[in-house]
């Protein structure tokens, strides 16, 4: 147990010690497939169980970019499923959650006489941002995209499945929860700023959940990295605000536009440095480094 240091009673979801705390270790695993059974809504039948794969994995090309995700699991048909919490705004992010997909998708291919028979794979983005292109819309929060035939706007592939849940636009109180899905999102963008566990969160994988996410259960080992991860992400929500309000005043005399983008863009560059150079003296794996502030393996090295 642990003296409290900070006001918060539970940890934060979208840091990546919280995150990979409540979803990616063995013994919170019932966590993770209520969720995904809830996200899923048993559209490939009930998850039951899952394996835990390396999160690091290598393309064909060894000089290739590394992919790492935050979990990467698969359930006993052998459907592969990414689930990522990503803290904020990044340039060519669908790109990249792309990207990743083919992985578990490469990984399949075996030798010999092989028919080409895939199984599934399921890419699953839980949000602290709005994308850009959807800021206007303030009604759809939850993106489920496949690959569609425009002409007859069917289906045409079942097997790719990328969803993603743009938090901020959830915006639900306790009383308006009606289902287990929105029990979770509630849970997930709110968890940090509660008191205590919500009446209308009395189920039993929340019980479980709440506890898991106590603070004071915590060694102060554990409470240390949670206390480096939430900084972590604390500096990047404030540097992408500061670097917005920049880009707007910079936008006065260059174009309001142009300047947003160049301000984000350069106040995020910067304090992803910063941020890289504190945890490589901190000793983080440079991998791990890599995966939190998007920066090239290179760049770091030459920190």
């Amino acid at each position: 147990m642990i003296a409290m240091r900070i006001k918060d009673k539970y940890i934060s979801p979208f840091t990546d010690f919280g995150f990979k705390k409540l979803f990616g270790t063995e013994p919170n695993k019932d966590l993770l497939i209520d969720f995904l059974n809830t996200l899923l809504d048993k559209e490939i039948g009930q998850i039951t169980d899952l394996t835990y794969l390396p999160k690091e994995q290598l393309p064909a090309i060894s000089d290739d970019r590394k992919a790492i995700f935050d979990i990467y699991c698969e359930n006993k048909a052998g459907e592969k499923f990414i689930v990522e919490i990503q803290k904020a705004k990044q340039n060519y992010f669908k790109e990249r959650s792309i990207y990743y997909s083919t992985f578990p998708i490469q990984q399949q291919a075996e030798k010999g006489n092989w028919n080409f028979k895939l199984k599934a794979v399921y890419t699953i983005g839980i949000l602290d941002f709005v994308f850009d292109e959807d800021k206007n819309d303030k009604e759809v929060f939850h993106h489920k995209v496949q690959l569609v035939d425009k002409q007859t706007q069917k289906v045409f592939y079942d097997k790719l499945t990328y969803i993603y849940l743009e938090m901020p636009k959830f915006t639900k109180t306790e009383a308006e929860l009606e289902t287990h899905f929105d029990k979770w999102l509630y849970v997930l963008r709110n968890l940090e700023d509660l008191i205590e566990r919500p009446k209308k969160l009395q189920e039993k994988i929340f019980q479980k959940l709440f506890e898991q996410a106590a603070l004071a259960n915590y060694s102060e080992t554990e409470y240390a990295a949670y206390e480096e991860s939430l900084k972590i992400y604390r500096d990047l929500k404030n540097v992408i605000d500061t670097a917005y309000d920049e880009g707007i005043q910079q936008g006065f005399e260059q174009g309001v536009e142009q300047g947003i983008e160049q301000g984000i863009e350069l106040g995020v560059q910067k304090k992803n440095l910063d941020n890289a150079r504190k945890m490589k003296q901190k000793g983080f794996l440079i991998e791990d480094i890599a995966d939190i502030t998007g920066l090239s393996i290179q760049q770091i090295e030459e920190l």
